[in-house]
């Protein structure tokens, strides 16, 4: 079984790389695979081209660390999708990501659990799990959940750190990730599958 964690800061190494580090060396430790994945940087954000869409292929028309994370999300079995605060919300990095990503590739997050994580040096943590809490629910993942909200604060890598309440929800989180793909797992054995997914019904609000 493997994690994909999505590392959406600018920076590579810096606080939320280091609670997805935290949370990825726990689910090493429990004999769960664990990447973290940067975004790094992005062509675009989407611009509603529905390509992706037409072509049925879970890719993004734009070829850059989108398609490179889809190709990584078909053998992941669960998510942990990191983003740093900015004003309040996710960083707009990880917003184009996600807003691509899902978009283009839901197939391959359906029915996969998931986490959102958000750092801040002070406040707006729990906004932004909110806001990526949403990409999951549109999209049949279970979330997985900690002892309390999915948030590590530090203005650098080196305060994060020192953020012990912060460190033990990402390893409870973790362990909530671990313990939750084995009961899939567990139930896949004995035939116990997702739902089949039916055809949407789209209306809106004039009929």
């Amino acid at each position: 079984m493997k994690v994909l964690l999505i590392n959406g800061s600018p920076h590579e190494q810096g606080t939320t790389y280091t609670a997805l580090k935290k949370a990825a060396d726990t689910l090493e430790g429990l004999g769960i695979e664990a990447e973290i994945f940067h975004v790094g940087k992005l062509e675009t954000t989407c611009i509603d081209c529905r390509v992706c869409k037409k072509k049925g292929n879970n890719r993004c028309v734009f070829d850059d660390a989108v398609n490179r994370a889809l190709e990584k999300a078909e053998t992941a079995d669960g998510f942990i999708f990191g983003t740093p605060v900015h004003y309040a919300s996710a960083s707009g990095l990880m917003t184009a990501f996600m807003d691509r990503a899902f978009y283009a590739g839901s197939e391959l997050f359906r029915y996969k659990p998931a986490a959102a994580v958000a750092c801040a040096r002070r406040a707006g943590t729990t906004v932004t799990v909110d806001q990526l809490n949403k990409y999951m629910t549109i999209t049949c993942m279970p979330i997985v959940a900690s002892q309390y909200w999915n948030m590590v604060h530090g203005n650098g890598a080196e305060d994060a750190v020192k953020d012990e309440e912060g460190m033990q929800i990402m390893e409870t989180l973790a362990k909530n990730m671990a313990w939750l793909l084995r009961c899939i797992e567990a139930g896949k054995q004995v035939g116990i599958n997702p739902p089949p997914m039916e055809p949407q019904k789209r209306t809106n609000f004039i009929r």
